[in-house]
């Protein structure tokens, strides 16, 4: 989440081009919405597997999401027009894309603002997410803009645990297996590059493998501490 929000700073302050990267998580955490304050107590002292569940705060918006058997996506572009929705709508094209060409069609949810009300942010799928034709959510996306540069990731959920994910939100996980020709479902690095394709052909752009230098590094860590989840 440091990275995400450094990466949107420093692209502001026209250090770096636009930028798409992807990631998992270890180990599992939850991610916070910003403005997500009030939260289960037992996700304060829930562990698996032997380790604690990690809380982390989002720089964006949204509600809870577990990041176990998930690929997040971060992209972090400005010079965009229109409405909040509008840019939602043109960033996940290259999501919409990407799973086409697997045979899986997504579209948007239609959720109004129920979603504050609902401490899962796959409990509810709104204009900003991609649900499947069965009306499952697989991939839910927020947003952070700083004048006219927007940060926007999201979790791709591929290979959930159903135990785990009904012991944490307490309800059961609605989840629809992915069936997807020659690719495991557990084998998440397996999509970033058909979906780095997506991106290139969508935006009519080409994109150039780069990682951070020890001194970037090192300010994404002092930004860290910004992202920890005190109650």
């Amino acid at each position: 989440m440091a990275l995400d929000r450094w990466l949107l700073e420093q692209h502001a302050a026209g250090n770096l081009p636009p930028i798409l990267r992807f990631y998992s998580w270890n180990p599992i955490a939850l991610s916070l919405g910003y403005h997500q304050r009030r939260i289960p107590g037992h996700w304060h002292h829930f562990t698996w597997r032997g380790q604690p569940l990690e809380l982390v705060r989002r720089p964006s918006g949204g509600r809870a999401v577990l990041h176990q058997g998930d690929l997040t996506y971060a992209l972090v572009a400005s010079g965009f027009e229109g409405s909040r929705m509008q840019v939602y709508r043109e960033l996940c094209e290259f999501l919409i894309r990407g799973w086409r060409s697997l045979s899986i069609d997504l579209h948007f949810g239609d959720s109004g603002r129920g979603y504050i009300h609902n401490p899962n942010c796959f409990g509810t799928a709104t204009a900003a997410d991609l649900v499947r034709p069965d009306g499952t959510k697989l991939i839910g996306s927020a947003q952070l803009r700083r004048d006219n540069t927007i940060l926007q990731h999201g979790s791709m959920r591929l290979n959930p645990d159903p135990a785990l994910f009904a012991t944490i939100f307490e309800t059961p996980l609605r989840h629809s297996p992915l069936p997807i020709p020659g690719i495991q479902a557990e084998q998440i690095a397996t999509l970033i590059p058909l979906l780095t394709t997506a991106a290139e052909d969508t935006f009519g752009i080409s994109l150039v493998p780069e990682a951070l230098s020890s001194s970037e590094y090192q300010a994404v860590q002092e930004k860290a501490i910004e992202f920890s989840f005190i109650p």
